[in-house]
């Protein structure tokens, strides 16, 4: 049976997974930035797929605040085609990834956060060299169409935890395509 996964203010559990350029990636890579905004995604749902050029801007947007995204494709690639290790690699370089897109080999990872869905989003701030959850949920509240989100979860999120401030909505449903497993 998997473990429950984290709770708001629960400590991260660190982990090393394969990235899609062959380099092991680490969560305590991470150990100078102010947090990290890990995501459990794919190549082949469609809600994932949708969000792919929103994870990307806010990428772009919050690494350079010390708030970097780490996506991780929880799938296992024989019970979903087109999420092999291969497929990620293309993937990454044909929506030029901005961050690491790591490979959950043995789906070790994914059970003990939690995730449960693609995507699956888990807001983690460094607090003295630990990473505590400080949200967890869906990325905003439209992934169909961008320019009709009303609540920007994650984003506000962020900003109340760059400000100092506990996260007023810090759990909302994470929206897309359950983990495929054997």
């Amino acid at each position: 049976m998997f473990a429950q996964g984290v709770k708001i203010g629960d400590k991260a559990a660190n982990f090393t997974l394969k990235n899609v350029d062959g380099k092991m990636v680490s969560l305590s890579d991470y150990k100078d930035a102010k947090g990290v905004i890990l995501t459990f995604t794919c190549n082949t749902c469609p809600y994932a797929v949708a969000y792919q050029d929103r994870l990307i801007a806010i990428d772009k947007k919050y690494k350079e605040m010390g708030f970097p995204v780490v996506a991780v494709n929880p799938n296992d690639p024989e019970v979903k085609e087109g999420d092999s290790f291969e497929d990620m690699q293309q993937r990454a370089k044909e929506k030029e990834f901005s961050f690491p897109y790591l490979f959950d080999d043995g789906q070790k990872v994914y059970p003990q956060y939690g995730a449960t869905r693609t995507p699956h989003l888990f807001l983690l701030e460094n607090v003295k060299g630990e990473f505590v959850v400080r949200y967890i949920g869906a990325i905003d509240d439209n992934y169909a169409d961008a320019n009709a989100v009303k609540e920007h979860y994650l984003e506000d999120a962020l900003t109340e935890v760059m400000a100092g401030k506990n996260v007023t909505t810090a759990e909302t449903k994470a929206i897309g395509c359950t983990i495929k497993t054997k």
